[in-house]
């Protein structure tokens, strides 16, 4: 009976394992690809070209390259919790239910982090690049966004063949406020969006918003996650179709008081394995403070 229990605790933690009204719940779910906790991804080689009006023949056949990887999903463990006989005597509510609430919330909460994180490029490249704001200083010596930084991203962005459809970017906090004071009409949109999406088209970008933000040195490479260095806040761009994520399995650690004679108390904890990471080197990119003189 406690291994059912389980496992139906695991299966609700898959369920309502969504991350609803983030940018997260808009990147594509490849969890069908996942096989014991390993995704194998495959990145799709060139694009045919198209003949217009063509005339000549025989027309020429190509052959497409792809790439596959096989990739283990991250583990993500909690911390046990314990409830004590005690508490749950006194107590008039179900604080055996609200610990398991609240151990599903902090995960969301840590893998969509992480995931953003991960989203974000490495360091500044052809491919993957990394946009410095321009904008006035804000009065602790950091460059303000611009819209007209998003205006000379876009245009960077056509420049690297980067599909228009699907553009995604997550600001951090500061970004953020530094376009509502631009743009009142965004400051609009932003008191009224209800699920998630700050903006559907702000200069070709699906607009969102994060408390969390992955980190740059001044070489513009990216911290570790986690990491004490300290370094800029960066918003993350990313295009649809060439990210995705996974769940994979999931599992319940328990044990009742009734097994702890010594200390009464009930023990539990949650494991799951996720990932959300890029599938192309192309359709990365960054948006960080610049510095002001």
């Amino acid at each position: 009976m406690p291994v059912a229990k389980n496992e139906l605790a695991a299966k609700e933690l898959i369920k309502h394992f969504r991350h609803v009204g983030t940018w997260l719940s808009v990147v594509p779910n490849k969890s069908k690809w996942v096989n014991k906790d390993v995704i194998k991804l495959t990145e799709i080689g060139a694009d045919p070209k198209v003949l217009i009006n063509n005339n000549t023949y025989p027309i020429a056949v190509a052959s497409r390259e792809d790439d596959t990887v096989a990739i283990s999903l991250f583990k993500y463990d909690t911390e046990n919790t314990k409830i004590t006989d005690d508490e749950i005597y006194a107590l008039p509510y179900d604080k055996p239910g609200s610990v398991q609430e609240q151990h599903r919330e902090t995960l969301e909460e840590t893998t969509a982090e992480h995931a953003l994180h991960s989203l974000a490029p490495m360091g500044n490249t052809t491919n993957t690049p990394i946009l410095v704001t321009t904008g006035e200083d804000d009065g602790t010596g950091r460059r303000r966004l611009r819209s007209a930084d998003l205006i000379n991203y876009k245009t960077q962005l056509n420049d690297l063949k980067i599909p228009k459809k699907g553009r995604v970017l997550v600001l951090c906090s500061a970004h953020i406020a530094d376009l509502l004071l631009e743009d009142k009409k965004l400051e609009t949109q932003y008191h009224n969006h209800k699920d998630g999406m700050i903006a559907k088209n702000y200069y070709g970008f699906e607009l969102y918003e994060d408390i969390y933000a992955p980190m740059y040195d001044n070489s513009l490479n990216k911290i570790p996650f986690s990491a004490d260095t300290q370094g800029k806040e960066a918003s993350v761009f990313f295009l649809k179709k060439r990210v995705a994520k996974a769940k994979g399995s999931a599992k319940r650690y328990f044990k009742k008081s009734e097994d702890d004679p010594e200390y009464r108390e009930t023990k539990v904890g949650y494991r799951i394995y996720f990932i959300a990471i890029p599938i192309s080197e192309k359709g990365q990119g960054a948006i960080v403070s610049g510095t002001a003189a």
